[in-house]
């Protein structure tokens, strides 16, 4: 299959979904995290599916090369969030577990979109 937009990257497919269920699960934390936990988990479930699709759209390789590294940050941002999360009892272990897994597969993917760029990368040079 032929990647004409970011929207035909499975990785950011996922990323959306995460970030779907992210919302779903932090509308059932406590209103007191509305702006704290709950928005710091929304906002790194945002900027996944968003810096992907904002690296595909860059001119260079490199600089989306840069924005799956920051990519990286981001779902790693979000773990931690979700682990505390199931530490506050804002979510089961069931919930986490769940979520955790979903994350680890978005950053297989994304290494290997990683690796892609870096032949892409030298490939071009």
């Amino acid at each position: 299959m032929e990647i004409r937009s970011y929207r035909d990257l499975k990785v950011w497919q996922k990323s959306m979904r995460i970030a779907q269920e992210i919302y779903s699960v932090t509308a059932q934390f406590p209103q007191e995290e509305l702006y704290g936990l709950s928005g710091q988990m929304r906002r790194a479930a945002i900027s996944v599916p968003s810096n992907i699709a904002e690296g595909h759209a860059r001119d260079s390789s490199r600089e989306y090369l840069r924005y799956i590294s920051i990519t990286f940050g981001s779902v790693a941002e979000l773990e931690t969030q979700i682990t505390l999360a199931a530490y506050c009892g804002y979510i089961t272990e069931e919930s986490e577990g769940a979520l955790l897994n979903k994350l680890h597969e978005i950053g297989i993917m994304l290494r290997s979109l990683q690796s892609a760029m870096k032949v892409k990368i030298d490939a071009d040079s």
